[in-house]
């Protein structure tokens, strides 16, 4: 099991829902969708350096690296918000990954500092920490600026202003634990296999990230204004190590947090061989959400179910739909949760009282 020591949970002060995106039907999907974003493009070359290294170009050869060895996998379907040096607004970057309905959706950026400041972070959204995770945030929404329009479309957000990420109103909890899983993986692969400077998971308000409603992480590969980092981020073989390190961590992510484990399947025991199965010392539940905030379990705020609890781990609580030894009727709670409209929810199972991986139990 890996180590969550790079992990940072995130402690979000409100909980909300997305109500403004426009979905487009798409029929149902077979593959686990990856959206890879390479950051800037076209007129908006990113970070630049005296030397000639524009972020623009590095992010999009990583990118494409990424893409190509995730595309080796017949389990994933890849797709680009951009495959060559073009622009692309913020707002549509995300759109393209909702469009998709994928289920990750990655943006791959470069650091710069005046400083030899070197080493690799992780971004998830939530509130600017402190002024160092505001400033990277403030640097990367600046794009907006060279958007068309960009004073209506991103009226609800001042690039300013570290507290203007309060007020958006698409911070999706939902999401949030598993896009920390994933930003801990790119973490630990950067560390491990790469032995790169370590910067952590962090968090701060990513307009790109804000867009999309599905676990999202946005990766400052390294500094282009360090000299030994910029160099190795300027070469293919560097190119194609940091490709490796973020195709492996989506690929560990798909096996262990992907759609057969969300939705509490085994990939090699279809749930028909399990049915009416009781499980001794085992309780299943449907976990519905992940949050920082504590909310009544009163089916009120629970779009009408009954059977609510939570239980606070780490910072985060969780809340969990039904307690039952019975697999069948747990996935028939699934299915109503879903129904009600917690499109995530997905099964977890504790034995003696310990959390332990569904497919586990179920082989």
């Amino acid at each position: 099991m890996r180590t969550k020591s790079t992990y940072i949970l995130v402690f979000l002060t409100y909980l909300v829902f997305a109500s403004s995106f426009t979905h487009v039907p798409v029929p149902p999907k077979d593959k686990f969708i990856v959206v890879l974003d390479a950051g800037h493009g076209g007129h908006d070359p990113g970070k630049q350096t005296r030397s000639g290294l524009r972020e623009k170009d590095i992010a999009l050869k990583i990118t494409l690296d990424v893409g190509r060895e995730l595309e080796k996998n017949s389990a994933i379907e890849v797709i680009y918000t951009r495959k060559k040096d073009e622009f692309i607004d913020l707002e549509e970057r995300g759109a393209i990954a909702n469009r998709a309905k994928a289920d990750l959706f990655v943006s791959i950026h470069c650091n710069a500092h005046s400083s030899q400041a070197s080493g690799a972070e992780t971004y998830v959204l939530g509130l600017h920490r402190n002024q160092t995770n505001f400033e990277v945030a403030k640097s990367e929404n600046s794009v907006i600026f060279l958007e068309s329009n960009y004073e209506e479309k991103y009226s609800q957000y001042d690039v300013n202003s570290p507290e203007s990420v309060i007020g958006l109103t698409l911070m999706q909890e939902e999401y949030l634990e598993q896009s920390i899983y994933l930003a801990g993986l790119v973490q630990d692969n950067f560390r491990q296999k790469l032995k790169r400077q370590d910067r952590s998971v962090k968090q701060a308000g990513f307009i790109v990230l804000h867009q999309t409603i599905m676990p999202s992480v946005l990766i400052e590969t390294g500094f282009i204004t360090n000299t030994s980092e910029g160099k190795f981020l300027s070469t293919s073989s560097g190119q194609s190590a940091i490709a490796n390190a973020i195709a492996d961590a989506v690929v560990d992510y798909e096996e262990h947090v992907g759609v057969n484990e969300l939705l509490g399947i085994s990939s090699t025991e279809p749930v028909a061989e399990v049915s009416d199965v009781i499980y001794k010392d085992v309780t299943f539940k449907v976990q519905l959400a992940a949050s920082g905030n504590n909310i009544a379990t009163r089916a009120y705020n629970f779009k009408g179910l009954e059977e609510v609890t939570k239980n606070k781990e780490g910072r985060l609580y969780k809340y969990y739909y039904g307690a039952t030894s019975n697999y069948t009727e747990i996935n028939n709670k699934l299915t109503k949760a879903k129904e009600k409209g917690f499109s995530t929810a997905y099964i977890v199972c504790f034995k003696n009282g310990i959390k332990t991986p569904v497919e586990d139990i179920l082989n």
